[in-house]
């Protein structure tokens, strides 16, 4: 097997938080877009500025209202890996294979993370957060870049991700996508990858080099 570059989304695939933020979210929308019901999925996977962007334009103190609320949430949030998450990355790092990690959250974000978890960077070889990409998902720049600093093709490698934004990202940058069913169920996320897992429980590395394109 062709020893290349894993890259792993983070919420919803490597770190269960997707329905702590869906209670988040779901509050925002019951604020601001009480008529848009679902307001906590329109969201998954976009990033904080593409948000704003979309929903909060020149809205200065809800986005400041927002921001101070996200960030008192996930102060108190838990950090549970998805099942089977820690025992893969470290086989893969056994047979040989680069290990990042590609999200959309933010540095801020991260040290809320590492406040529990303050050997989550020492599993990796690389995590790359929203501050590192030029254009953000669903734009594949993120996932090309993250593979040339291992200096491989991205068309080389294997993207994990659970959302519609992330798996799109994946797919445009020509890896091997593999969706996990967390944040989306299997069916609605099949067409955007070319293998589906509900978590990393019954999945080796010897099964992901034998997926196809």
């Amino acid at each position: 097997m062709k020893q290349t570059a894993v890259l792993f989304d983070l919420d919803g695939v490597l770190i269960d938080t997707e329905g702590q933020y869906s209670d988040f979210w779901k509050g925002v929308g019951e604020t601001y877009y009480p008529e848009r019901k679902d307001f906590a999925k329109e969201i998954k996977g976009k990033t904080l500025v593409q948000i704003y962007q979309q929903y909060f334009l020149e809205q200065e103190d809800a986005q400041n209202a927002i921001t101070k609320a996200l960030a008192d949430f996930e102060q108190k949030m838990s950090f549970a890996f998805i099942p089977g998450a820690l025992h893969f990355v470290a086989s893969l790092r056994r047979h040989g294979f680069k290990v990042a990690v590609v999200t959309s959250s933010n540095q801020q974000k991260l040290k809320c993370l590492l406040n529990e978890r303050p050997d989550f960077y020492s599993l990796f070889d690389r995590v790359f957060t929203a501050e590192d990409a030029a254009r953000s998902k669903p734009a594949p720049d993120c996932y090309l870049s993250a593979a040339a600093s291992f200096g491989f093709e991205a068309t080389d490698c294997y993207v994990f991700e659970d959302s519609l934004n992330g798996l799109q990202a994946g797919l445009d940058s020509g890896a091997t996508v593999v969706g996990v069913a967390t944040t989306y169920d299997a069916e609605r996320i099949a067409p955007l990858c070319h293998h589906v897992i509900h978590d990393f429980t019954n999945f080796s590395v010897a099964a992901m080099g034998n997926l196809k394109k």
